[in-house]
């Protein structure tokens, strides 16, 4: 539902002299919020913008937390309150449908998201696993560990099989990294166990995602709305917000910058966004308001949707551009700061009291400010919100069943796959170092004697081994705790005299970077 070129219709203002309320989509990626008390209209309103970018040929994600968004796969109904709304706005009620794909953390109503450990990294891992300081000091060691000596972290059984191996080998290993605590491991492994006994295993493994499949438009241009099913996903809301901010890093990391553009690449919704920052520490905190003020030049614009304003940090509220505010109640007096910090957001309009007009707003009635063409916010104005093309309510099972079977990424994404990683790796290597010595070579003379002299002076970290005579001795294969220990030491030292390009790098938020 555009009002014109580069724009999308959001609401008419109600005041003196009424006219359309837009955003502009060359501004959209300086990111936004929608605000308002629980029953005020802020699914419609997300709804609504949702399809104005899917218009605009721009996909979103977004999450649906209580299965009202998938109505969107489905064309809406001329009801007369739509149809009344429609005419106060000057236009006509047109109902459509959107093209959508659907996703699922634990794949039961949509195609399965998968990343791998490594991708998740240490920080957002430690904070899912709710983890104190010093376990979480141990978590960064085994990711230090396996980046050193190129051991996959995939699934939950990799990250298991590196912390068995700290734990029986903490003594050798605590000099090169630091105290190597039994009891964290004990800690950590347990969380690892409550986290899949909460089916939240099938999230993290292979295939992995590939974000250019959010990215997706139909043969009419129209962008894909990518809806996450969350209604299950939010019974584990540290486990809700983790995969958020990872998918948002791995957005950061992987778009390349592209300046300002016509209109975004990719929107990015975050329902319930106070999930997200509670509870969280100072350096995630940082890391999201890091992410939040530089991913708009990947041309990703993120919006927050929440109850409260004060639920977002003042470091992310200040990025947010393009506000639409429904109703708040004045009740307590958490409320009434509320009220007052979202009065004072807004570029103030001399026609009106902010504050009063916030507690006033009926369902379906917003204030809006959208940037400008120079990039400043507009005067702030109450307006109705216009009616969604789509329908209004989730869809059926059925419906649901029958738009997963027309998916374009039908198949892609729905079976897991389980390839070598640190798990087979340790075992193997495990196995060798059980097997006795002489075993790398039972002849000294001979080809065979000299590869085994020469790879075992390879991986002693040494220099290699010219062929002794028969009465000499051969020096044993190291054991997988000194192969650590050196791959460890002969890290340290490439990275004093590497470029940055070569060393081990991770994102803000933990992930390894890909290159």
């Amino acid at each position: 539902m555009a009002a014109g070129e580069g724009t999308i219709l959001v609401g008419r203002s109600t005041g003196p002299q009424p006219k359309p309320e837009v955003l502009t989509l060359r501004l959209a990626n300086r990111h936004g919020l929608v605000a308002g008390a629980t029953g005020t209209g802020k699914t419609v309103t997300l709804q609504v913008l949702a399809e104005g970018f899917s218009n605009a040929g721009v996909p979103v994600f977004a999450a649906d937390i209580k299965g009202d968004l998938s109505g969107l796969a489905a064309a809406g109904e001329a009801k007369p309150p739509f149809v009344k709304r429609a005419e106060e706005l000057g236009i006509a009620y047109e109902p459509d449908h959107f093209p959508t794909i659907f996703w699922d953390v634990f794949g039961a109503q949509g195609h399965p998201i998968r990343c791998t450990v490594t991708e998740m990294g240490p920080l957002l891992l430690a904070r899912l696993l709710e983890l104190n300081d010093i376990q979480e000091g141990v978590l960064n060691i085994a990711f230090r560990a396996a980046d050193e000596n190129q051991w996959p972290l995939i699934d939950l059984k990799d990250l298991r099989a590196l912390l068995t191996f700290l734990s029986e080998n903490a003594k050798e290993l605590s000099g090169t990294y630091g105290n190597v605590s039994g009891a964290s491991i004990g800690a950590i492994q347990r969380a690892l166990l409550v986290l899949e006994n909460q089916g939240a295993d099938t999230f993290l493994g292979e295939p992995a995602l590939d974000l250019k499949d959010f990215m997706r438009t139909d043969r009419e241009g129209r962008g894909f709305v990518n809806i996450l099913a969350a209604d299950k996903l939010m019974q584990r809301p540290r486990l809700y917000a983790s995969f958020l901010l990872w998918l948002l890093s791995e957005l950061f990391e992987q778009l390349p910058e592209v300046g300002d553009l016509d209109k975004p690449k990719l929107v990015f919704f975050f329902d319930e966004a106070h999930l997200l920052f509670n509870d969280a520490p100072k350096a995630l905190l940082d890391a999201v308001e890091q992410v939040v003020r530089l991913i708009r030049s990947k041309g990703v614009g993120v919006y927050f949707v929440t109850q409260n304003p004060l639920d977002v940090p003042e470091t992310v509220l200040g990025q947010l551009g393009n506000r639409v505010q429904h109703a708040l109640r004045a009740f307590t007096p958490r409320d009434q700061r509320a009220v007052r910090a979202a009065a004072e957001t807004f570029r103030q309009n001399p026609g009106f009291d902010v504050g009063k007009a916030i507690t006033e707003l009926a369902v379906g009635e917003a204030l809006v400010s959208f940037l400008e063409a120079k990039g400043t916010p507009s005067v702030v104005e109450r307006a109705l919100i216009a009616p969604p093309q789509g329908r209004v309510g989730p869809l059926t099972p059925s419906e649901r069943a029958a738009i997963l079977q027309q998916s374009p990424l039908r198949g892609k994404y729905d079976e897991a796959v389980d390839n070598e990683s640190a798990y087979e790796m340790l075992a193997q290597r495990k196995h060798l170092d059980a097997a006795p010595a002489e075993a790398a070579g039972r002849s000294e003379g001979g080809l065979s004697g000299m590869l085994g002299s020469w790879l075992g002076g390879i991986l002693g970290g040494g220099e290699a081994a010219a062929p002794k005579g028969k009465g000499r001795s051969r020096r044993p294969p190291p054991s997988l705790a000194e192969q650590v220990i050196g791959n460890a030491a002969r890290s340290m030292a490439r990275k004093v005299g590497t470029e940055v390009g070569d060393a081990i790098l991770r994102n803000v938020l933990g992930g390894l970077t890909k290159r």
